[in-house]
């Protein structure tokens, strides 16, 4: 199953190679990627490919969310976009910011106020 096929989605496609996703106006999925499923928080592939681990999704979490502590073997950067959003070391992300973790890094966060960010993970190319 491709998983940037968004079932519900408003997508507006005007050019071939370009997806339009609204984003306030499509369903999102369980969060599934750090093993159970968390019903706190939903998320939605843009070019995500779990196969590899690497793509863009954007992420739901619901106030009080907590995210399962990780590694990670790659970069994950991603971007507020709504809400806040309140790592392991008790900093607190605001929307509007960019945090970009390299690999080998690990942590967990939560949210008090719920979110909405866009996540990019990706690994670095081989030398």
């Amino acid at each position: 199953m491709d998983s940037r096929k968004n079932v519900g989605c408003a997508v507006n496609r005007k050019r071939d190679g370009r997806e339009i996703i609204d984003l306030r106006n499509t369903r999102f999925r369980e969060y599934d990627l750090e093993g159970p499923i968390q019903p706190e928080m939903s998320w939605l592939p843009i070019s995500y490919d779990k196969a590899i681990g690497q793509g863009c999704y954007a992420m739901r979490m619901a106030p009080g969310a907590v995210t399962i502590a990780h590694d990670h073997p790659g970069y994950e950067e991603f971007l507020i976009l709504e809400g806040e959003l309140i790592d392991d070391d008790g900093t607190v992300f605001k929307t509007g910011d960019l945090v970009s973790y390299a690999p080998g890094t690990h942590h967990n966060s939560r949210t008090e106020t719920g979110c909405l960010i866009a996540v990019f993970e990706w690994q670095p190319p081989k030398p």
